[in-house]
């Protein structure tokens, strides 16, 4: 009897043993975005549905991010999210940072390259109608508006 028929399942099932480093490095709330920023609730509605599973740290990872190769890719996806703009850590960034990040948001929503197709193709709830595209985008320019450039004071 051949039994190399059962190489290839048992390598899917050992790697199932194998899972990607979800850890998160530790932030105080209070810097959160959401805590500094205040928006409005429906703003922060909006900010943790389409937002925050990628760019901050409270990610909810569904069922099928335990499923390997599945979950190296998505926590990928996140790690490389929160690289580029970990909102929990959003009061700890320098006023530079803040205003550039702000700007970006607006272009990226804008643009419609966030959220990501990828995303939202899994996450319906994260696709934006125009009136949310609006809303965030609206929330950011205000955001960066809001923060003093390099070397001025802020707005009293």
């Amino acid at each position: 009897m051949n039994r190399r028929w059962l190489i290839v399942p048992g390598v899917i099932v050992a790697a199932q043993f194998f899972q990607p480093d979800r850890s998160v490095q530790p932030n105080d709330p209070e810097h959160d975005l959401i805590a500094v920023t205040r928006p409005s609730q429906d703003v922060q509605d909006l900010l943790r549905t389409v937002c925050y599973d990628c760019h901050g740290d409270s990610t909810t990872y569904p069922w099928y991010s335990y499923i390997t190769p599945v979950n190296f890719w998505m926590q990928s996806h996140i790690d490389e999210g929160r690289a580029e703009f970990d909102m929990s850590s959003w009061g700890r960034r320098r006023a530079k940072w803040q205003r550039h990040k702000a700007e970006e948001s607006v272009e990226l929503i804008e643009a419609e390259e966030m959220p990501l197709p990828s995303y939202t193709w899994v996450h319906g709830d994260a696709r934006l109608s125009a009136a949310q595209r609006t809303a965030l985008m609206h929330f950011f320019s205000g955001l960066k508006d809001a923060i003093p450039a390099e070397g001025t004071e802020a707005p009293r």
